[in-house]
C-alpha cells in the first residue's frame, strides 16, 4: 500500500477530503518519525514497534576489487512485528 492509498483509503472510510486525509497521514507520520530521531520508541498494540538501532564501524571488503573499506558507524530505524499481526497472517496463508 503506498501513501496515496493510505490517505484514499482513509477518506473513503471515514468520509472526509482527501486533503484531510493526507493532512491526517502527514502529521502521523511526522510524529512518529519526530519520535524515532528524539531517540524513542514507538508501540502500536497488535501491529508491531520501531526503534532506532545503532551498529558499530567496522572494516569491510569491496568484493570486487578487494580494497578493504571503512564503514562508519550508523543508526538506522528497524520495525519488530507485534504478534497480533504476526497471527493474522500466518492465518491468512493457511487459509
Amino acid at each position: 500500500m503506498t501513501r496515496t492509498e493510505l490517505i484514499n483509503k482513509l477518506a473513503i472510510e471515514k468520509n472526509i477530503s482527501n486533503s484531510l486525509a493526507d493532512k491526517i497521514i502527514t502529521k502521523i507520520f511526522k510524529s512518529m518519525t519526530d519520535s524515532l530521531v528524539s531517540g524513542n520508541r514507538i508501540e502500536i498494540r497488535g501491529f508491531g514497534s520501531f526503534e532506532i538501532r545503532e551498529y558499530d564501524g567496522y572494516i569491510a571488503r569491496n568484493p570486487r576489487t578487494g580494497v578493504q573499506v571503512e564503514v562508519k558507524p550508523k543508526k538506522l530505524p528497524f520495525f519488530k512485528t507485534g504478534k497480533d499481526l504476526k497471527e493474522r497472517i500466518m492465518d491468512s496463508t493457511t487459509s
